[in-house]
């Protein structure tokens, strides 16, 4: 029954790295099972030489992660309806085994209520999972899988028809909590995420503050995601916890100063349309570990 999955990737890029690139899509082309169709998304570049058989679209301009990934989407048909499944890989990552295609087939066959699959990440150099890369609250033992509340933009599988129920990515965030964003609105449509420890993508270890605009787009669409998402009620608390959470932190001061500077902005700009969860996905979450007030 896995076999009757169509399984598609989307994979942007800057095109800077275009000896990972082609790396990345050699693994895709060596997964077991159907073969997989690719989009590869120049995001504002030419798209570097790709193999026979990958489409491409050069973009313009760029248009930010979310973006650029949904450009991808389209690029399967309204929604990627032309596949039942996508893979969103980052461009200088690696499929670390040859069945990752066929468990995603599996996987989204036997559970009809699993929407979108989170992959574990690991440097290809130590084999080590960064803590932030572990998408829950008990990060501790990056080897075992469970149910979460979000997912790794750049290491994921979703399955199509959650794009017709909840909608894809906000364009909008440009980058930095387009995943949450999506993963709440999946929820509340009634799909499920799954985090998979032996689901690999290998990727170099870094600090996501690496981008210059990070402390910005972090605050600001942090507010953005409780203005569009969040009951009412919640939105001070959730918006407050990490307020604290970034003061305890320390950062520095520029980076303290472009952080506020971001909050500010989350409230004086549109967020897009507002779609509160229900107080029954509130609970969902809460029962999956992570109230949305964190």
């Amino acid at each position: 029954m896995s076999a009757a999955l169509r399984v598609g990737a989307v994979i942007i890029t800057m095109g800077n790295r275009p000896g990972e690139l082609r790396a990345l899509l050699d693994s895709v082309a060596k997964q077991d099972g159907d073969p997989v169709e690719v989009v590869v998304v120049g995001n504002g570049s030419p798209v570097p030489d790709v193999p026979e058989g990958v489409r491409t679209v050069e973009l313009p301009e760029n248009l930010g992660i979310p973006g650029g990934r949904n450009v991808g989407i389209e690029a399967f048909g309204a929604a990627g309806r032309e596949v039942d499944v996508l893979l969103f890989l980052d461009d200088d990552g690696l499929l670390a085994r040859q069945d990752t295609a066929e468990l995603c087939r599996e996987a989204f066959t036997a559970d009809p209520q699993l929407g979108i699959i989170s992959f574990r990440i690991a440097d290809p150099e130590t084999g080590v999972t960064q803590r932030r890369h572990v998408p829950r609250l008990r990060a501790a033992d990056p080897m075992r899988s469970s149910r979460v509340t979000t997912f790794l933009g750049g290491a994921n599988a979703v399955r199509t028809r959650v794009f017709a129920d909840a909608g894809t990515l906000p364009d909008d965030f440009f980058y930095a909590h387009e995943e949450t964003d999506l993963a709440w609105r999946a929820l509340d449509a009634g799909w499920m995420i799954d985090y998979r420890a032996d689901m690999v993508l290998l990727h170099p270890a870094t600090a996501p503050s690496r981008h210059a605009v990070y402390h910005r787009m972090v605050a600001r669409n942090r507010v953005w995601l409780a203005r569009r998402n969040l009951p009412l009620p919640l939105i001070p608390v959730y918006l407050g916890v990490w307020m604290l959470l970034t003061l305890v932190r320390r950062p520095s001061r520029p980076a303290l100063k472009a952080w506020f500077g971001g909050f500010r902005e989350g409230w004086a700009t549109s967020c897009g349309p507002r779609r509160p969860m229900r107080w029954r996905t509130v609970w969902r979450l809460t029962r999956l570990g992570r109230p949305p007030v964190i």
